[in-house]
């Protein structure tokens, strides 16, 4: 019971790795609120008892929605994320990338303009920014993805050194 008393909100969470993670943030305790795009994260949220906020981690206002219905956040699980079909640079399409990077890359930033004011007033929190080994060992026909993991990675370290303990959040 790690996280009893917690609030975490765990985005892409109503399947794969984000349903795992809001699973296990459960079963130490934290109430968790569980975001997806799709309805299919109510399930996950009946599971494990916590609560179902659908929206889109690319549109600030449903950032806005979704902090401000967790109540007392105190941990941002940023795992939403999505790619485009493994295929040679030169060919993914203009809104391809553009999807990539704002589901991988903005929606990180959201996070952090929504939900660090909450954070300041509670006098702290935190943000787990799932990335891929995709960021630091590329693969041909990824590009796109795999320089929006890399960005997530020096995203999340700067944001350590911008609002970590030394720092106000």
């Amino acid at each position: 019971m790690r996280l009893k008393g917690r609030v975490a909100l765990v985005t892409g969470a109503g399947s794969g790795f984000g349903a795992g993670i809001a699973r296990r943030f459960a079963e130490e305790g934290a109430q968790v609120v569980v975001n997806d795009i799709s309805p299919q994260g109510e399930q996950v949220a009946r599971e494990i008892g916590g609560r179902f906020v659908q929206a889109d981690v690319t549109k600030s206002a449903d950032w806005a929605r979704m902090v401000r219905e967790a109540g007392e956040l105190s941990i941002v699980i940023n795992n939403a994320g999505w790619t485009h079909r493994n295929r040679p640079y030169v060919e993914v399409s203009e809104a391809d990338f553009d999807k990539v990077y704002a589901v991988n890359v903005k929606s990180v930033y959201l996070s952090a303009i929504h939900a660090v004011p909450v954070f300041r007033r509670r006098g702290g929190g935190c943000f787990v920014n799932i990335a891929s080994t995709a960021g630091v060992r590329p693969r041909p026909g990824l590009t796109v993805y795999n320089s929006s993991k890399g960005a997530v990675i020096i995203m999340s370290k700067s944001m350590a050194a911008e609002f970590g303990p030394t720092r106000s959040a």
